[in-house]
C-alpha cells in the first residue's frame, strides 16, 4: 500500500522560512512524480509545487521564487523549503504522488501538516 507521511510543519513569522519532509513507501519511489498541495482555511485544495522522476519541478505561480521542491531517492522522501512565508501561505500541507507524471492529478496524499504564518 502507499504511505506517505508528511512533517514539519509549526508556526512561523512572516518573512521566515520552514522545510516540510514527506516519507513515501509503497511505491516505486524513482519513477514517480511527488509534490505537495495545500488547502487553506476556507479554500479549496490547490497545487503547490510538484518534481518528477527525471527532477523537473513545477511551481504554482505563488510560490514561485519562494519555495523551492527537492527529492532524495535513496531516502524515499521529498522535500519543501519554503522561505519568505506570507499570512496567505498558512494551510494545511500534504505530500501527494500523481498518476503519472506532475501534469497529471494526484492518486495519493498523506496526512496534512499544518503551516500558520503570523504577521
Amino acid at each position: 500500500d502507499v504511505q506517505l507521511q508528511a512533517s514539519g510543519g509549526g508556526m512561523v513569522q512572516a518573512g521566515g522560512p520552514l522545510r516540510l519532509s514527506c516519507a513515501a513507501s509503497g511505491f516505486r519511489f524513482d519513477d514517480h512524480a511527488i509534490g505537495w498541495i495545500r488547502q487553506a482555511p476556507g479554500k479549496k485544495l490547490e497545487k503547490v509545487s510538484c518534481i518528477n522522476s527525471d527532477h523537473k519541478t513545477y511551481y504554482s505561480e505563488f510560490v514561485t521564487s519562494r519555495f523551492s521542491i527537492s527529492r532524495d531517492n535513496a531516502k524515499n522522501a521529498v522535500y519543501l523549503q519554503m522561505n519568505s512565508l506570507k499570512p496567505e501561505d498558512t494551510a494545511v500541507y500534504y505530500c501527494a504522488v500523481p498518476r503519472s507524471t506532475c501534469l497529471s492529478e494526484n492518486d495519493y496524499w498523506s496526512q496534512g501538516t499544518l503551516v500558520t504564518v503570523s504577521s
